[in-house]
């Protein structure tokens, strides 16, 4: 596998940086001593400076902090910008205009693979700007696929999930059974599958535990990130 292509992460949550970080490193087989492992730069502005823009719905602003990370990492040599972060997504069409280098699209690549696998109606997990909103809505409608929502409960809860310990690396045991009884509701309720939208997702739920498929956008993010280090086209 040749790898040529230098990778830049914008990092927003800590935790969803690092997640990234971790399953690009998996996929290009670092644990092999022949791998051949692509460049990766990670830069990050002030987690609260982000938090303090999303909550005031400031999308310029959040746009200006991911255009920096941009600027910077096109300086240290990147070719492609990965952000794993859901919450920006708002954002990143007001981003991308004014950077000089390609974004990888991550809610169009988990659309893309809810399509593949025919699914009609899908779950989705996250903050309520993710799980109330068009971010993921949009790439599903368009290949004819239904997003059922939490309801204003559950939406709730989630908030406090990630905010309060998803951000921080941490899960409560009680948390993780609220989850789980959660997706088995929204199977219920009609999904085929379930999309995990926080770049988090990782310590909220495994493959293994779950009731119905899983799309971690995490996930797929890191193997279109990969493909195109390896010389494929950004998506």
């Amino acid at each position: 596998m040749r790898v040529s292509r230098h990778l830049g992460v914008v990092a927003v949550s800590p935790e969803g940086a690092a997640l990234l970080y971790r399953r690009l490193m998996h996929y290009c087989g670092c644990g092999s001593p022949d791998a051949m492992v692509p460049r990766v730069t990670i830069h990050s502005e002030p987690f609260g400076a982000y938090v303090r823009a999303i909550r005031g719905q400031d999308w310029h602003a959040v746009a200006e902090l991911l255009a920096k990370s941009a600027r910077l990492l096109e300086a240290a040599g990147a070719d492609l910008c990965l952000c794993p972060d859901h919450s920006v997504l708002h954002a990143m069409h007001l981003a991308e205009p004014g950077s000089p280098v390609p974004w990888l699209n991550m809610a169009e690549l988990v659309a893309e693979a809810v399509r593949a696998d025919g699914r009609q109606a899908v779950g989705i997990l996250g903050t309520k700007l993710v799980t109330q909103s068009a971010a993921y809505q949009t790439h599903l409608g368009i290949r004819g696929v239904r997003m059922i929502a939490p309801d204003a409960d559950e939406a709730d809860e989630l908030e406090r999930i990630v905010f309060e310990e998803l951000v921080y690396g941490r899960l409560e045991a009680r948390t993780r059974a609220w989850v789980i009884d959660l997706l088995s509701r929204l199977r219920d309720r009609g999904c085929e599958g379930v999309i995990l939208g926080t770049s988090e997702a990782p310590l909220l739920i495994q493959p293994g535990d779950s009731p119905v498929p899983l799309y971690d956008a995490t996930d797929l993010l890191a193997i279109g990130g990969i493909r195109f280090a390896c010389g494929g086209v950004a998506a």
